[in-house]
């Protein structure tokens, strides 16, 4: 049996192919209730109908961005525009309708773009404000609502009770045993008369109807239960700006108007064009079919919605929404598609069939036997051509018998408990604040041999503190009892770096939210920052209006850095950039000294420096090293941000506690079998510090930096691997090919939790890819 399961009823818990998908259906064959059988597993049709879909719209679009891009070197001046605003518009109060709007973004029309006034054109066409966004007036809101529609998809409407008992009396078994009813009603009341003789007929519909409303009662109860878990997936929410205030909204509450912002990692919530930014490379690959990312700006402004932030930040103004978008269209069918089925799944769908197949075989050979012996009977007595009606009730009692043994024989209703049981451990992990995108996940999980682990906000709780600081190359200690004396033993040249280092090289921002209440948006390490600037006295806004923002390269996991090139108001260009210390410590060749004088980064120096990193990783915090230099020779926006000739600033170490009960799970997991591994893009000291407090890193475990890994051997590798517990300073393949090895060379079962877009390769490669939803972008939440 193991053999015939594995030949023909083998799927892999993750990206399947439609041939192995296809070829377990087939061999199925005769089932008694397709409609139950096949219900919580991926509609083929559908797929391909959606992948039919995707292909077209990919051709359409990259036909509409190359005749975009022609209309760019081609334009010499704009003509009149023979677009008439429809009167229903007019009267809403806008200057432009939703399919106007629609074909703007759709086909990168960038002619029809200028015709309407570019962007800040469309924005007054709209009675938006790319500044303050739309009001939060709700009578407004509708209004715009019922002109330009809501940010929804169709889907499906929801199945009633009589649809499940109508789909349960489509059972092969159930029609013939109807049959059967028949048959005995119209037998027995010729013979026995009514109501005697209706009873073994009256007896089998009985029974046919509460085994159909058992069915689809339970039928119709996972039905609701899978769709509350669907909700629960959707829920996802966007930064927007709205009467001038910044907040957090679903992406279904969006509207034509609505100012995003949107960060690496993001995916667009709808179309639009783009406000402003930096560094913008979108990831179109999903509609257009290109894998080269392509670069959005104040030239090339539309975004659209489905594809993903690859690099970069920006403020997106949304023109079209809902179903009116391509991505619309195409989640509409690719919705129905369905998911996988798990590989458990598979297996008892595999099982159900050998087992029918064996019923059948012994119900054909009861009603065989059965058959023979009133046969045999007959031929001794003489009366072969002479049936009574009796005898035909025998026979038809035969053949019940031979029906009911299928019936019992035949777990059909068994992958089908299967993926209820499966629904019931995701609602449970839902209860646990822990949302599982993919029912595979959830079988796959209790499988796992393996945990690669990222370490800020999964092993840590991702609530960050700046508690110390090498400024002027002199160690102190950060408190709020101290924050006045901070400022007076450095020099003020020194803190006034400092500030517009914080406050202008950031990808987090300070606001001002509805209820009029300061807030910090941005990840956990810039907010940390920012609050730092704020206790020193510093003023955001002030900072940034000083000096204009050249060129911004926001952070990645590849570089390990950010920077900032600023345009100063006396003139002339300063570089900012932060990152991991070492890496930014080794492009600096001057620092700020005590008296707050720029000086040669001698031995000495570096020496003091490498040891005050070292002493904050060892005491587990998280350090960054600030750094600046001045552009004499001039900068051009088209060149790269300098990584070298800096002067150190300073380092600072931020404190980013361990989650309760970590080390508890991480014994637990052990106790288990399984082998709990960090890969972090931290020092590899600090790495080393918090492994130890989570128990994870023991006596005879290995802890190696990235660069060390990607350079061993594949023998080397081999030997190596088992060993490895912490793994810092790792860039995004780092992980992908540990996670690879660990699957294909040590046939583990890995899981892998990630901490942004970068992380996408290994959350592909492994089974299981997890996310806390704290800092998890849409890019890696929807690979779980």
């Amino acid at each position: 049996m193991e053999s015939y399961l594995n030949e023909n009823f083998d799927v892999k818990s993750k990206h399947s192919s439609d041939e192995a998908l296809e070829r377990w259906r087939e061999v199925c064959g005769f089932v008694k209730n397709p409609k139950r059988r096949f219900r919580f597993t991926a509609n083929l049709p559908k797929r391909y109908e959606a992948a039919a879909m995707r292909r077209t719209n990919q051709e359409n679009l990259r036909v509409a961005v190359l005749v975009s891009k022609a209309a760019l070197q081609f334009i010499s001046g704009v003509q009149a525009s023979d677009y008439v605003v429809p009167e229903e518009v007019k009267a809403a109060g806008f200057q432009i309708c939703a399919d106007e709007l629609g074909s703007l973004a759709e086909g990168h029309d960038v002619k029809k773009l200028k015709v309407h006034g570019g962007v800040d054109g469309v924005a007054a066409k709209l009675s938006t404000s790319t500044t303050n966004g739309l009001t939060s007036d709700t009578s407004l809101l509708n209004k715009r609502q019922q002109v330009y529609g809501v940010n929804k998809f169709a889907e499906a409407e929801a199945k009633g009770f009589w649809v499940f008992v109508w789909e349960a009396l489509h059972d092969m078994t159930l029609m013939i045993l109807g049959v059967c009813a028949f048959v005995s009603l119209i037998v027995g009341i010729a013979m026995e008369g009514w109501p005697k003789g209706a009873h073994d007929g009256l007896g089998i519909v009985a029974s046919i109807l509460l085994v159909v409303f058992v069915t689809a009662t339970s039928d119709y109860r996972q039905s609701l239960q899978f769709r509350d878990l669907d909700k629960e997936k959707k829920k996802i929410t966007v930064q927007v700006t709205r009467s001038a205030c910044r907040q957090k909204m679903s992406i279904y509450d969006l509207l034509p108007g609505d100012i995003v912002h949107l960060n690496i990692g993001d995916q667009v919530p709808a179309d639009g064009l783009f406000v402003s930014g930096f560094s913008v490379l979108i990831d179109e690959s999903s509609l257009t079919g290109e894998s080269e990312p392509v670069m959005v700006n104040a030239e090339n402004p539309f975004m659209l919605s489905g594809t993903k932030l690859q690099d970069g930040s920006c403020k997106m103004m949304v023109t079209t929404v809902g179903m009116r978008t391509q991505w619309g269209k195409l989640m509409a069918t690719l919705s129905e598609g369905g998911d996988d089925e798990t590989p458990l799944q598979v297996k008892l769908n595999g099982v159900a069939t050998i087992i029918g197949k064996v019923g059948l075989f012994f119900a054909v050979v009861t009603f065989a036997v059965m058959v023979q012996g009133l046969f045999m009977t007959k031929l001794r007595e003489g009366t072969i051509w002479s049936w009574s009606g009796e005898e035909a009730l025998q026979m038809l009692e035969f053949f019940a018998v031979a029906v009911t043994i299928v019936v019992v024989a035949v777990p059909e209703g068994l992958p089908l408990a299967v993926t209820l049981s499966l629904a019931f451990a995701m609602k449970k992990m839902m209860n646990d604040k822990a949302l599982v995108r993919h029912l595979a996940a959830c079988e796959t999980m209790g499988s796992a041999t393996s945990i690669c682990s990222d370490k800020t906000g999964t092993l840590t709780t991702n609530h960050m503190t700046l508690v110390k600081s090498c400024i002027c190359m002199g160690v102190k200690e950060v408190g709020n009892d101290n924050k006045a004396s901070f400022c007076s033993d450095i020099p003020e040249s020194t803190v006034k770096l400092l500030l517009q280092s914080i406050f202008t090289n950031t990808g987090g921002e300070i606001v001002i939210n509805k209820d009029g209440q300061r807030e910090i948006l941005g990840t956990p390490t810039e907010t940390a920052l920012l609050e730092f600037g704020l206790s020193l006295g510093g003023d955001s806004q002030a900072e940034r209006q000083v000096s204009k923002i050249v060129k911004v390269e926001p952070f990645n996991s590849t570089k390990k850095r950010m920077g900032v090139v600023l345009q100063l108001p006396e003139g002339g260009l300063r570089a900012h950039t932060k990152g991991a210390s070492e890496i930014v410590l080794a492009g600096c060749d001057k620092v700020i000294n005590s008296n707050g004088e720029v000086v040669p980064l001698d031995e000495k120096s570096i020496n003091h420096l490498n040891a005050t990193i070292n002493q904050f990783a060892n005491e587990a915090l998280r350090t960054l090293c600030l750094a600046y230099m001045e552009l004499e020779n001039g900068f051009s926006p088209d060149n790269a941000i300098p990584v070298s000739g800096y002067t150190c600033i300073g380092i600072v170490g931020i404190k980013d506690p361990v989650r309760p009960g970590v080390k508890e799970s991480v014994a637990t997991c052990r106790s288990a079998g399984i082998t709990v591994r960090m890969v972090t893009g931290d020092n590899i000291n600090t790495a080393k510090a918090i492994a130890r407090e989570c128990g994870i890193l023991t006596d005879d475990g290995i802890a190696i930096e990235g660069p060390d890994f990607r350079e061993k051997s594949q023998e080397e590798m081999l030997a190596l691997i088992p060993k490895i517990q912490v793994m810092g300073r790792s860039s995004p393949m780092d992980k992908h090919t540990l996670v690879k090895q660990l699957r294909t060379t040590f046939d583990e079962v890995v899981a892998v939790t990630g901490d942004g877009t970068n992380d996408a390769p290994a959350l592909h490669e492994a089974d299981i890819g997890l996310a806390m939803g704290i800092a998890g972008t849409e890019v890696r939440n929807r690979l779980i």
